[in-house]
């Protein structure tokens, strides 16, 4: 039997070669690798900020339609809308002095009020999204469930509020016990016994309606969040499917 030995150099070319191709395998897929990572960039830069935006759109159109209709705060104790603090330690008391009435009155029309007012948001919350700069999304996107409500707050609080008042205002001069309230809160203010927002029953009203409205369009966005696929956007899929 012949016995066949290997030329040490050909060897050595051979070795060299195998080591030659896999630098050149790596090498490759070093390359691929850095191609989808490029490729996932350009979408969290474009595609997620278009997503985001139609996330937030989504949003915030079922959450006002939701709480801008009758019973549409009222029969969500969720963000259905309290009497102040001071008012509802008092409430036992007026009830037995016979407001019982006045009272019941009074809880239903602030929450009436609300569902009144609240459709008023829509134009500025679109307005919102269609204002976001791409720092906004990344802060959104990284920010956690509750990113989407500070956004809108950041943006639409101040707006808001103004455009609130009046038809809060509007629906409570109607009450008899609202004006009596803000008669007493106002005396209650000089002593410190009544602060801030409810010194008026429509500042209570209309902060409590913001509250309520940023709460159901940071509820929306979870739904979204966790379940893209349920949307039916193809956009939302791509852009939440893989978080």
């Amino acid at each position: 039997m012949t016995n066949y030995r290997l030329d040490p150099e050909i060897a050595r070319v051979s070795a060299r070669r195998g080591a030659l191709q896999c630098l050149l395998a790596l090498a490759a897929a070093g390359a691929l690798q850095r191609a989808h990572a490029l490729s996932f960039a350009d979408l969290t830069q474009k595609d997620a900020t278009a997503g985001l935006k139609a996330a937030l759109e989504r949003g915030a159109g079922i959450a006002v339609d939701l709480l801008g209709r009758t019973d549409g705060f009222w029969a969500n104790e969720r963000v259905r809308i309290p009497l102040p603090e001071w008012l509802q330690r008092g409430e036992r008391a007026l009830k037995l002095l016979g407001y019982g009435r006045d009272v019941d009155e009074l809880k239903l029309g602030v929450n009436r009020a609300a569902e009144q007012a609240v459709p008023e948001s829509k134009a500025l919350l679109t307005n919102a999204v269609k204002s976001m700069t791409v720092a906004d999304a990344k802060n959104i996107l990284s920010g956690g469930d509750t990113a989407i409500t500070r956004f809108f707050a950041d943006k639409t609080r101040a707006p808001l509020t103004e455009r609130f008042l009046p038809i809060v205002t509007k629906v409570t001069n109607r009450i008899g016990l609202a004006q009596e309230y803000n008669s007493l809160a106002a005396q209650g203010e000089r002593f410190g016994v009544v602060k801030g927002d409810e010194v008026r029953v429509e500042r209570h009203v209309t902060t409590r309606a913001l509250d309520g409205l940023y709460f159901m369009i940071g509820e929306e966005e979870k739904k979204i969040r966790q379940d893209p696929i349920g949307t039916g956007s193809d956009i939302l899929k791509r852009v939440f499917g893989g978080r």
